[in-house]
């Protein structure tokens, strides 16, 4: 029987990521024949978008499938008649990142896209939008699949589930996934002989348990990370104190160094500020090397530079899980959707990053029981951060903002959260158009400092 073939529309399709993505579909082609992938962007990202649709079209060429690649920033037209949509885009792109890692560290505090106060403008930016896809895919394709691995996932996953209708969504991340590689890099296996299972938040995610052909090694993987033969983390933070990783039982994802080393975190930060840039500008920097390279019309493949970009490898992730869904494979996954009393530490309907069965049906958590004590209480803790987080960014309410911005375990307190909040909403008020700034406009320059 031939294969169904699908459209996907991806928002976001100037990313630099995209051409991993597309090489993803292409290695799939046999058993998910993609018909037409459209990449979506906004007139910021004209020029990227049109050199990563050279380049794709390029890689089908290669790959001889009749796949068609198409380049729009119609939004709707992307989205009609989709089976999947894929979103991975940046509302204000790096120079708002390079906002969210710069003001905090002027407060002493930590600055990162996806931790603290740069966290809550990221979810603040991106949240409106996505919302707003949602109720474009209600009316031109309401049986597709939204996959989202746009920055902050669990956060976007929790808005679109209780501030919308719609329950066809899995956020992702790799992750999750890139523990997985290095926990069987550890213990010199392939993937498919171990089974990691994870518990928590979207980068705040906690391995509980691994099984190597089905015999816990849980213990054995920690003790190789302790004894520095192995780091087992991602993006690789494997410097935890040997006394407290063994007794915390479990392998934290790196973010958490942002909550358990905060004061050396900011220290590496503030010199980084002062040295080459923060992240945001080293990614910059980057990103052109990279758009440079793929402009090449020569260039068919996708090069070992990405790699140095952050992120690599969510291909295999999000190509996996469309292909799991399409194919009704009934695989193990690791999503953020509704813990759904899988955790009995966390309510039915908090999104949570969990180990699920993955069919056409969508994503079934795994019962994991409860959370080890020693970190259900920073699970929590985000989790309320979060719930807050979504409701301002849904309404532009600003006492529900500085509710989110205190409430974070790396704001700390309820004066700076004020002056940061202030500073940080100014800082994006032309992505903010829920908020009413009218009062905060009328602050001088130094009110706000």
């Amino acid at each position: 029987m031939e294969k169904r073939k699908i459209k996907i529309a991806t928002i976001g399709g100037g990313s630099g990521y995209t051409p991993e993505l597309v090489q993803g579909f292409l290695d799939r082609y046999d058993k998910m024949p993609v018909a037409e992938l459209w990449l979506v962007d906004v007139p910021a990202g004209e020029k990227k978008l049109h050199i990563i649709g050279a380049m794709a079209k390029r890689m089908v060429a290669k790959a001889g499938v009749p796949m068609k690649i198409v380049t729009t920033m119609d939004r709707r037209a992307a989205l009609k008649d989709a089976d999947f949509v894929t979103t991975q885009y940046r509302v204000g792109q790096l120079p708002a990142r390079m906002n969210d890692e710069n003001i905090p560290a002027k407060y002493g505090l930590i600055g990162q896209e996806t931790n603290g106060a740069g966290e809550l403008m990221m979810g603040l930016r991106s949240i409106p939008v996505l919302i707003d896809i949602v109720h474009e895919m209600e009316e031109l394709c309401p049986n597709a699949w939204l996959i989202n691995f746009a920055n902050p996932a669990g956060m976007m996953a929790e808005a679109v589930t209780h501030y919308t209708k719609w329950t066809k969504i899995m956020g992702l991340c790799n992750g999750p996934d890139n523990i997985v590689r290095d926990i069987a890099n550890a213990l010199n296996v392939t993937k498919d002989r171990i089974y990691v299972e994870f518990i928590g938040l979207n980068h705040l995610v906690f391995a509980k348990h691994i099984y190597l052909d089905g015999r816990e090694v849980t213990k054995h993987v920690i003790d190789l990370v302790t004894s520095q033969q192995q780091r087992v983390d991602n993006p690789g933070v494997g410097n935890w104190n040997t006394d407290f990783l063994q007794s915390l039982g479990v392998i934290p994802i790196s973010y958490l160094q942002y909550y358990w080393k905060t004061r050396q975190v900011l220290a590496e930060e503030k010199a980084a500020i002062a040295g080459e840039g923060s992240r945001a500008v080293v990614a910059e920097r980057l990103e052109q090397q990279l758009f440079h390279i793929y402009e090449n019309p020569k260039l068919t493949t996708v090069p070992p530079e990405l790699k140095k970009r952050g992120g690599s490898g969510y291909s295999e992730a999000s190509c996996n899980l469309v292909y799991s869904i399409y194919a009704d494979k009934q695989d193990m996954q690791t999503v953020n959707v509704p813990n759904n009393g899988a955790c009995l530490d966390m309510a039915p309907d908090a999104v949570m990053e969990l180990n699920c069965v993955i069919s056409a049906h969508g994503a079934l958590p795994v019962t994991t029981g409860h959370m080890p004590s020693s970190v259900a209480g920073i699970v929590q803790e985000m989790k309320a951060f979060e719930v807050a987080a979504c409701k301002a960014a849904v309404t532009g309410d600003y006492g529900t903002a500085l509710k989110a911005m205190t409430i974070n375990p790396l704001v700390h307190s309820d004066v700076d959260a004020k002056k940061l909040l202030d500073e940080m909403l100014l800082a994006n008020k032309e992505y903010l158009p829920q908020f009413d700034f009218s009062q905060l406009e009328g602050k001088t320059h130094e009110e706000v400092h």
